[in-house]
């Protein structure tokens, strides 16, 4: 079974891909198949962003100085 790369791996991987696509110097069948490698990167870090964001409470203070968890809301 193959290991879960965290998001700063896949981050990491995909900075590359980019820099690589802006430099222009490979041929259109690798840009086409690096392109698609980097969407499957995007995708991928934005829902490892969205289960963080899920698991992030904000704490908040309430009237009589108790201390009570709410979901994070933007």
């Amino acid at each position: 079974m193959a290991e879960k790369k965290s998001f700063e791996k896949n981050m990491a991987e995909l900075e590359q891909i980019v820099a690589a696509l802006e430099a222009g110097q490979i041929e259109l069948d690798e840009s086409l198949m690096l392109f698609e490698k980097g969407i499957k990167l995007s995708k991928t870090c934005q829902r490892l962003l969205d289960q963080a964001e899920q698991k992030v409470v904000r704490l908040t203070q309430t009237e009589n100085g108790e201390i009570t968890e709410e979901p994070f809301e933007e």
